[in-house]
């Protein structure tokens, strides 16, 4: 992806679109033919200074601040130029264009280039780097922060300190390999079972943070279902406080997939609505139910809504078991189920008790809730939460990723193997030098002191133009 990493570089760093300052960024070596052409005089280090950018006849392209950081001294390592300007599209393409026509050889940056060469220049490692992007995206107020603090290293220092506790175990066993002869145990002398019993412990806490950390920046996907006129359009609604969806006593309103992003004690929910599930002539309305269908197959949970008002009449009660046995069929991934008994406040005594579903789903959960007055809604909103995992963020939490959860399940799992080879012969002692080799890469594919060209490509070119 990134084939010249040492060519100079210049994007524009603000978002596309118009707003009081854009910046435009360049960064690279021997910039100064750059600074002499748009700004006209040298510039002291880290220090904004305000003057005309100038376009190649003299003429002011903009007025506003030039701050130049030497290197390494700079985001990147490199030496950096940053040039803020008023926020216009055109305004910034001149700039953008001016600089590329005063410097031969300065190319515009690709998505994530920037922050790559912090990378590649030390000043961030790979967990970090992500933190940047997962504070430009965090989508709620504890993402975010957590995201902060994930860039200020906290992360990393968890990882640092399990790879050290693992290096200096490999050390011991290392030895023993190449001193078969000695008499003395370096492994029972050093501890080496209760260094490793304390690493998995640690191990187990830093996963179960990471685990909270991901799910703050993923969230979870959870997809309203159930037969037409149930309430789906209204839940959504009781659930994100706004009226996003149409809602009428017309069954089939909804024909297309209604999606909002809405936070539970921080955590995003993707709640999707869905057309309603049943035998349909309607060939528009038939689409939106294979639509429906689709999202149910991808959902993390599934909220399968059911009317208290009908579910008496022998016919919506059939329709509800064919459905539940549809669900059995399509949540292959084992998705949870909540069985929510809408209509609540309909049905004099069932706000507290819901009706049992004849061959529900395997493991459903059921609760009663009228998303009309809102009854039973944050009783709702708390059950996602536990099915998802969440506990009340522990203090400090960091933002993770689904590729940090792997390679920290994968080290676990090379430690558990460790573990059976160190309490066998001495025989198994190279199979458990090899475990704990395999499990230092894993912890070092996170912080990115060993990582694929192809995943750095994948991580930064998910990067904004400009960082």
């Amino acid at each position: 992806m990134f084939a010249k990493l040492t060519d100079p570089v210049v994007a524009i760093a603000t978002a596309p679109g118009r707003g009081a300052v854009g910046i435009v960024r360049i960064s690279g070596a021997n910039i100064d033919s750059v600074i002499a052409a748009v700004c006209s005089r040298k510039l002291k280090p880290r220090e904004a200074t305000y003057l005309p950018f100038l376009a190649n006849d003299g003429s002011a392209i903009d007025h506003g601040l030039a701050i130049y950081f030497p290197a390494p001294h700079s985001y990147t390592g490199e030496e950096v130029l940053e040039l803020q300007a008023h926020g216009g599209p055109v305004v910034l393409q001149l700039l953008l264009a001016r600089c590329i026509e005063a410097m031969p050889g300065l190319r515009v940056a690709l998505p994530g280039e920037f922050t790559q060469r912090a990378f590649m220049n030390d000043k961030m490692d790979l967990a970090q780097a992500e933190a940047i992007a997962d504070l430009i995206d965090a989508s709620t107020e504890a993402a975010a922060r957590s995201a902060s603090r994930s860039l200020a290293g906290e992360f990393s220092r968890e990882i640092h300190t399990l790879r050290d506790a693992l290096i200096h175990l490999r050390m011991l066993v290392e030895a023993t390999l190449d001193f078969p002869e000695e008499e003395i145990d370096f492994l029972q002398k050093a501890d080496a079972s209760g260094q490793l019993i304390r690493l998995q412990s640690t191990l187990a806490a830093v996963m179960k943070r990471t685990r909270q950390g991901a799910l703050l920046r993923e969230g979870i996907k959870v997809v309203i279902a159930g037969q037409p006129n149930a309430g789906k359009s209204s839940l959504l609604n009781a659930l994100a406080g706004a009226e996003l969806a149409i809602v009428t006593a017309v069954p089939g309103t909804t024909r297309d997939v209604v999606t909002q992003t809405i936070q539970i004690e921080g955590v995003p929910l993707h709640v999707i609505d869905t057309a309603g599930l049943r035998e349909t002539s309607d060939e528009v309305e038939q689409i939106g139910i294979e639509r429906a269908w689709g999202q149910i197959a991808a959902a993390d949970a599934v909220l399968f809504l059911h009317d208290l008002t009908r579910f008496r009449i022998p016919s919506y009660a059939e329709g509800d078991v064919v459905i539940a046995r549809e669900l059995l069929r399509t949540l292959s991934r084992g998705a949870p189920v909540i069985d929510v008994w809408n209509k609540c406040d309909l049905e004099p005594g069932a706000q507290s008790v819901a009706p049992p579903l004849p061959q529900a789903p395997t493991g459903s959960r059921g609760l009663s809730l009228s998303a009309k007055t809102g009854a039973g809604v944050d009783a709702l909103r708390a059950m996602l939460l536990e099915m998802a995992g969440w506990q009340a963020a522990p203090e400090g939490i960091y933002i993770a990723r689904a590729r940090h959860v792997f390679a920290l399940a994968r080290v676990d799992a090379h430690l558990v193997n460790a573990q059976e080879h160190l309490e066998g012969q001495a025989r198994f002692l190279d199979l458990l030098a090899e475990e704990l080799r395999l499990a230092q890469g894993a912890l070092n594919e996170i912080t990115g002191e060993f990582s694929s060209d192809d995943l750095l490509g994948v991580i930064f070119s998910s990067f904004c133009i400009g960082k």
